[in-house]
């Protein structure tokens, strides 16, 4: 009998590597796209210019939404179990959850940043999380293996 798979597991990782294509996509089609994703004026300026430092974290964030999708598939039973994955999604989940309710103390870390910028993002984590957690839920008793 073939052991069902978690949709919203499924979904999650959907919505993840989703997330991590948009930063690919800004890195490759440049300021334009930050600016309207609300990245801020300065983070499109220096994609303008040519300068590493966008490419780098935005690949950085890419490359852990990755992570992030793989591990939601695993939890899923759509890929083979990955290493500490109650712990893995655990954390993702957390930090979903926790960024989607940050973002007063985080703007003034980043101020140049816009209001949609932090409305949206905050949003999105927030069902990113949720949907996380659902996921998570379901399948919990499955993963003390």
């Amino acid at each position: 009998m073939q052991q069902s798979k978690n949709t919203f597991l499924i979904i999650a990782a959907s919505l993840s590597a989703f997330a991590a294509l948009l930063h690919v996509a800004c890195i490759v089609f440049g300021a334009p796209l930050y600016l309207f994703l609300g990245a801020g004026k300065q983070m499109a300026y220096l994609a303008d210019a040519g300068h590493w430092y966008p490419t780098v974290v935005t690949s950085f964030i890419a490359g852990v939404l990755l992570v992030w999708s793989l591990y939601a598939l695993s939890g899923a039973g759509v890929i083979r179990r990955l290493p500490l994955l109650r712990v893995a999604l655990c954390a993702i989940t957390a930090i979903y959850l926790a960024r989607s309710v940050a973002f007063l103390p985080l703007m003034q870390y980043f101020p140049e940043n816009s209001p949609r910028f932090w409305f949206w993002s905050s949003s999105i984590c927030f069902v990113f999380g949720l949907v996380h957690l659902l996921g998570t839920w379901q399948v919990w008793a499955k993963l003390k293996k």
